[in-house]
């Protein structure tokens, strides 16, 4: 397993951490046997978005004895209310729902603390212009959470929320699909084949990459959800590209985004966990989605790096995807951080190394001239 540092936390995490989807319908037994196959694959990162009470209580109890061996990303404003899930927003029922988290999972912390769900702007307006914001400030002053995050399915709204400088961790729905599309408060949309009957499926959405960038910037680490698009990737006949995609495909995808640090994968089974937690010790072969992607029936990618290294071994040893990461980051800000220099100078290949051989284009899938990319990062770097 690789461990990823999550953003400006400098929480050291698994890239491939655990759903708590999976633990529905377990009793103790099979939830014990979920958690010892992911510690045994070294998965440290669980997100626990409150569902059924015995999910969490059976967790609790997994971890009992062994706390720092887990990294819990835990949901505030989420409840078990009336026999159902409910995200809430009335302070009562934060408060009673987050007392409960704590009580089913005994423990006196938890590492992060997950604004729950805020897609829509009114929603976000509500959240951080109130008291469920003051009530995260107080968690984390008072060491109940370590560091404060947020889930939702809403770029718009997410940039919103990095800006404010108390997000640290985002968790963020990221798969090839759903980044090519704009921005909507209704997540239900992204669940519905119309969504994607037109071709909307040409490149990453200005919104999305804007997202990718700040969070680089700002040291915001993003976890992902929904890496699968609910399993719609996995099957040619429900996938929006017309091609099928493999599970370590599509944690590959995630786990190059600007600002990804770990992907939380849902799993149902023993099999399905070990089949994700793989993904690390895979050859660079079954990985990669470029050439599926770049081939897909139904849409086209043109002139836009994904970052997959497909164009790789350069003839001078420049590392393509990391040069063109970088400068695609300070192009849209109009500025070269220093975080993003440092990162630069690193390399011990640089743009101005290019000979324009063109090896690179002729092995991209998607068309990219990179000869030009590299000439304009030597602009932006100075070499």
């Amino acid at each position: 397993m690789n461990y990823r540092t999550l953003g400006k936390t400098g929480i050291k995490v698994s890239e491939i951490g655990l759903g708590s989807e999976g633990f529905v319908g377990c009793d103790k037994n099979a939830t014990n046997r979920l958690i010892e196959a992911a510690l045994e694959s070294g998965i440290n990162y669980f997100d626990l978005y409150n569902p059924e009470p015995y999910v969490r209580s059976n967790l609790g109890e997994a971890m009992r004895g062994r706390r720092d061996k887990f990294v819990i990303q835990g949901h505030i404003c989420s409840a078990w209310l009336d026999g159902q899930y409910k995200r809430t927003r009335d302070m009562e029922q934060v408060r009673a729902a987050c007392d409960d988290l704590f009580e089913r999972l005994e423990t006196d912390y938890i590492d992060v603390g997950m604004i729950h769900y805020v897609d829509e702007q009114s929603d976000y307006d509500k959240v951080f212009g109130g008291e469920v914001i003051e009530f995260m400030k107080k968690l984390k002053a008072d060491g109940k959470i370590l560091h404060i995050g947020m889930s939702t399915h809403n770029p718009k709204v997410a940039i919103q929320a990095v800006k404010t400088g108390l997000i640290e961790v985002l968790m963020l729905s990221v798969n090839p699909a759903y980044d090519m599309l704009p921005p909507n408060e209704d997540v239900n949309v992204l669940f519905e084949e119309e969504t994607f009957a037109s071709d909307v499926l040409s490149n990453i959405d200005p919104e999305r990459e804007e997202l990718y960038r700040l969070c680089e910037f700002t040291g915001t680490a993003i976890t992902v959800m929904k890496p699968y698009a609910g399993g719609a990737l996995l099957n040619e006949k429900t996938s929006p590209f017309g091609v099928k995609l493999t599970v370590p495909q599509c944690l590959h995808y995630c786990l190059t985004r600007p600002a990804a640090v770990s992907v939380l994968a849902g799993a149902k089974t023993v099999d399905e966990l070990k089949e994700a937690a793989a993904y690390s010790g895979l050859p660079e072969s079954e990985k990669e989605y470029a050439s599926v992607l770049a081939g897909a029936p139904a849409h086209s990618f043109s002139d836009k790096c994904m970052y997959c290294g497909h164009c790789a071994p350069c003839t001078k040893g420049i590392d393509i995807a990391s040069v063109n990461k970088f400068a695609d980051l300070c192009e849209v800000q109009e500025t070269v951080p220093e975080t993003v220099r440092e990162h630069y100078e690193a390399l011990s290949a640089k743009a101005s190394d290019c000979i324009a051989c063109g090896k690179c284009e002729k092995n991209c899938p998607f068309g990219v001239k990179i000869i030009e990319h590299m000439k304009k990062a030597v602009g932006i770097f100075g070499k």
